[in-house]
């Protein structure tokens, strides 16, 4: 970008981070592909260093964070020269082994095709030769036959077809049983050779020998001109990149170990049942730096031996999913659209309105205050939708109003299943958006990563069961956290409540949670209908809720509350709380601001306080206990500044 086009002095409500353009036409591109990565500058530097030095790189993360981006762009910064072509010639005293050479990129091509003439003048010279004796012999059988032996003529003919058909019966596996196949080629490379192996099996990545089904007769084909490259061979002085390094087998780990250690591999047939069983190659150079990449899971999945190599030998690198929101990184985003447009090639330009509106998706999609989400694979989508739609209206820009549509349409599927859910609910009348209720709370879940859902929490206390004590039973398939959860709120109804309740059985209930429930957002919903069921309080029905709970009665952050947030909204609901240091991370759409009150808490007695239907003189005294415990105990509040876990169905 250049210097004029930014404004000297920046505001900080400039989406555009103070470049003074019009649409993406004025960006300059960066030439170098690991120059476009955006947000993730530590990799490039290390991606840069690692490809000086031939080092291997493992980069664990996210999808749509540029790990594949870094892998392709490292090929480009490895040096051309050191490319060589591989080819492989028939061994006259082993067929079943034959053997290797490497020349300089592209003189394998040269001396396949010098092989060929040569091949070409022998068959000529001996289809010549065949026509002249056959000539000579029928020449000669007409001699006699002119001399009055008629029938030396036929017996010519006879001998003449015959010598023919011996002469010119060659099987085609002898013809080019001399001549080598160039296995690999780097003839028309520019740059290193990249090669993406993902999903690969043996065969493909390690090379293969294709079964012969005639063996035999003269029919059979050279053993040389069935072996096929891995992809180990053509990432020969290049780049081998797999994502998703945990899905390869053990046994493919452990032979990708071997070819990294050796430089070379040979190649043989994969399957026992096939002739390309008995056939193996003298080793074949495979000197490649290996890309690989994952989710952080991918790391539990590796063959241990495999990730010491490459930690040993050279770099792991955790790829960031947001950046800070400040105007240099406003500038990269706006390049990065610019780069998506050019990268498409059928969409039109964006203009100023549809670049700050993308801008505030990121933010968005961010998840937290003062970020930008760095899922840019998931944000070029957007901007390709939006792109489609502007052709659709037949408009020379891109606006706003498109990439607003397009975030409508482009939703994900997680999305599109809430919306039929909460219709479904809606029908059903499986939660409240009116009145009130004692022992049930409104709860707020995220679906996936970008959408919420109402998760209706009912609580009930009942006679204990037990003689000896009293229980809390939840249901809703509970995961391991969500149950740690529902402990953490037990300590605080056991410190607000002087009454005994070890001959109380209190019983919670989280509806419609077939799939699961995972995380701790839910404690403040789950505390306040277990203090209304106990005090028998009713809870207003027109607010819903998300938070964790401390067991000092702090109301610690959660995520996805941008989500929430909306999809209480969306079912009708018209108050929301939320943790008082979650509120920066709201970044609601402008159409949800006036359809639903937020309210910040940051203690259990304001969740109650706000939630509990006013009429009740009971509420007064909860309301006393619980903030005499927080002013005994001391709270936590401002300590805690980033959100833990969140609350997950499904």
């Amino acid at each position: 970008m250049e210097d004029n086009k930014i404004e000297k002095k920046i505001d900080e409500d400039d989406l555009l981070g103070g470049l003074d353009i019009q649409s993406t036409e004025e960006i300059d591109i960066p030439k170098k592909l690991v120059d476009q990565v955006i947000g993730q500058e530590h990799a490039s530097e290390i991606v840069k260093k690692a490809a000086k030095q031939k080092r291997h790189v493992m980069m664990i993360g996210d999808p749509g964070t540029g790990k594949s981006m870094l892998a392709k762009a490292m090929a480009e910064l490895l040096p051309k020269e050191n490319l060589e072509d591989v080819l492989i010639y028939n061994n006259p005293e082993d067929p079943n082994n034959p053997k290797i050479r490497t020349v300089p990129a592209g003189k394998g091509k040269e001396i396949v095709n010098a092989y060929k003439n040569e091949m070409r003048k022998v068959s000529q010279g001996r289809n010549n030769l065949s026509i002249l004796i056959i000539l000579s012999i029928v020449v000669f059988g007409m001699i006699l036959s002119i001399q009055g032996n008629i029938m030396a003529f036929f017996y010519s003919l006879i001998a003449a077809a015959f010598i023919y058909m011996a002469l010119r019966y060659n099987p085609p596996s002898k013809e080019g049983a001399n001549i080598p196949k160039l296995l690999i080629s780097n003839a028309d490379k520019t740059t290193a050779p990249f090669i993406d192996a993902t999903g690969s099996h043996a065969g493909a990545l390690f090379g293969d020998v294709r079964h012969d089904p005639y063996q035999s007769g003269g029919l059979e084909t050279p053993a040389h001109e069935r072996v096929e490259a891995g992809a180990i061979h053509k990432a020969h002085n290049g780049v081998l990149f797999i994502d998703e390094i945990n899905t390869l087998g053990l046994e493919s780990q452990q032979n990708l170990l071997t070819a990294l250690q050796e430089g070379k591999y040979s190649i043989t047939g994969q399957s026992e049942r096939s002739s390309g069983a008995m056939v193996k190659t003298d080793p074949v150079p495979c000197d490649f730096i290996m890309v690989c990449a994952g989710n952080v899971d991918a790391v539990q999945g590796m063959h241990p031996a495999l990730r010491s190599r490459i930690k040993g030998d050279g770099y792991e690198i955790y790829m960031k999913n947001t950046m800070d929101d400040t105007p240099d990184n406003r500038r990269k985003l706006v390049r990065f659209i610019a780069q998506e447009i050019k990268k498409d090639g059928k969409i039109p330009p964006f203009d100023k309105s549809a670049i700050e509106e993308v801008i505030l998706e990121a933010q968005r999609r961010s998840g937290r205050k003062n970020t930008l989400t760095l899922m840019l694979r998931d944000l070029g989508g957007l901007i390709r939708v939006s792109g489609d739609i502007a052709l659709e209206e037949r408009a020379d820009k891109v606006s706003a109003k498109h990439v607003i549509k397009a975030k409508k349409i482009a939703r994900s599927v997680e999305q599109q299943l809430v919306k039929q859910y909460i219709e479904r609910r809606k029908d059903y009348e499986l939660f409240n958006r009116e009145g009130e209720e004692v022992g049930r709370v409104n709860g707020l879940a995220v679906v996936g990563n970008d959408a919420g859902i109402v998760l209706p929490i009912v609580a009930e206390v009942t006679p204990a069961q037990s003689k000896e004590e009293g229980k809390i039973i939840a249901t809703g398939k509970l995961k391991q956290i969500a149950r740690e959860a529902v402990q953490n709120v037990s300590a605080i109804i056991k410190m607000m409540d002087n009454e005994d309740i070890t001959n109380k059985d209190i019983h919670i209930q989280f509806i419609g949670t077939y799939e699961g429930v995972e995380g701790d957002s839910a404690s403040i919903s789950v505390a306040t209908a277990v203090i209304s069921a106990l005090r028998n309080i009713p809870v207003d029905q027109s607010l819903a809720m998300t938070g964790s709970l401390s067991v000092r009665g702090d109301v610690l952050p959660v995520g996805g509350v941008t989500y929430k947030i909306e999809a209480a909204a969306d079912a009708g609901i018209k108050k929301v709380i939320i943790p008082k240091l979650n509120l920066g991370d709201v970044m609601i759409e402008d159409e949800y601001k006036k359809r639903i009150e937020i309210i910040p808490v940051s203690s259990i007695s304001e969740v109650l306080e706000h939630s509990l239907v006013y009429s009740s003189k009971k509420k007064g005294n909860v309301f006393n206990k619980i903030k005499k415990i927080a002013d005994d105990k001391g709270t936590m509040n401002g300590v805690i500044s980033s959100p833990v876990r969140d609350l997950h169905v499904g």
